[in-house]
């Protein structure tokens, strides 16, 4: 038996109403949730500007004016950017040139071999003396050597120098004729000269290129990471790979240069250097310029140079020769 159209009808009409009701019950919730949701989100929000992230602590500081090389520069970063300090070398130095006073190629290897555990000044004002004296190998190899060790006693280690510069007179007399050679493996056998002097006077009295890595030249190639190696031998092939081989006899005297007029070893002049952009080691030294310019050399500072007769070049660019021996 089914129920009536009316009732149908009444029953239908209490349901919709019903279902209104839940409705607007729900909606009523959810609006009051709204706020509060809002109100948790912006609690959150300034709590997270209050609070760094761990992203926020992970941003590096503002870089310097100093640019450095990255930890992780390619190889063709670094080839890049050791010519580049060369080159802005050569425009810092365009008179560089060898600092020991010299008129031909006996003259230099015995001043080079004299220079060891000396300034090149200190044997420019003692040469004079000794080639005044003792002009070739044949004069040199045959002298009294208390004679040669009372000129030379002014460089230091003078018994141990007055025999090898003896020795390889006897030795260049000997065995090839009273001339130096011009070849690294001839010029090695002489006593008291290694790779460093061989390729000094190489460079300097033969024009054949060499790197000359003395105690500047490791300091710095250090310094600008260049290489990481401290045996001379290996200095000398790393930083020769990153150079053609016609640019090595002028890079050292650059690099050379450099050491001993601003690139200090115990407080290098950072805030008066010329390439502190392209230097890993920017900040080592002195940064303030006023203070650094007080620790330039040489004629960087206004002083006289190293050499009794510089090249006019040098001259020309305000380059003052050292004094001579005994000179106040």
């Amino acid at each position: 038996m089914t129920k009536s159209a009316p009732v149908q009808k009444a029953a239908a009409k209490k349901a919709a109403v019903k279902k209104a009701a839940v409705k607007k019950a729900a909606a009523g919730k959810k609006a009051a949730a709204a706020p509060r949701k809002a109100t948790t989100a912006a609690k959150k929000g300034a709590a997270a500007a209050k609070k760094p992230s761990a992203v926020a602590k992970d941003v590096p500081p503002a870089k310097s004016s100093v640019a450095k090389p990255p930890k992780d520069e390619s190889r063709t970063a670094l080839v890049r950017r050791a010519r580049r300090i060369d080159r802005e070398l050569a425009e810092v130095y365009p008179y560089a040139h060898p600092e020991l006073d010299f008129e031909n190629p006996f003259q230099l290897v015995v001043a080079t071999v004299l220079s060891a555990q000396t300034t090149d000044l200190r044997v420019n004002q003692t040469t004079p003396g000794l080639f005044a004296k003792y002009p070739t190998p044949e004069d040199l190899a045959a002298a009294n050597p208390e004679e040669v060790e009372e000129i030379l006693r002014p460089t230091g280690f003078f018994r141990a120098k007055t025999k090898s510069v003896m020795g390889l007179s006897k030795a260049l007399v000997e065995q090839f004729g009273g001339e130096v050679p011009g070849r690294l493996e001839d010029l090695v056998k002489l006593p008291g000269v290694g790779r460093k002097t061989a390729f000094v006077v190489l460079g300097n009295a033969f024009g054949r290129p060499g790197i000359t890595v003395d105690t500047h030249f490791q300091r710095l190639v250090r310094r600008w990471q260049w290489t990481d190696e401290t045996d001379p031998d290996k200095i000398e092939a790393a930083v020769g790979a990153l150079f053609p081989k016609s640019d090595w006899t002028m890079l050292s005297h650059h690099v050379i240069f450099h050491g001993r007029r601003i690139c200090h070893a115990r407080k290098p002049a950072c805030g008066a250097c010329p390439i502190a952009p392209l230097c890993p080691a920017y900040g080592e030294g002195e940064t303030d310029p006023e203070k650094a310019k007080k620790l330039l050399k040489y004629e960087k500072g206004g002083f006289p140079g190293q050499r009794l007769k510089p090249p006019q070049s040098y001259l020309d660019a305000g380059g003052k020769p050292a004094p001579p021996l005994g000179a106040g």
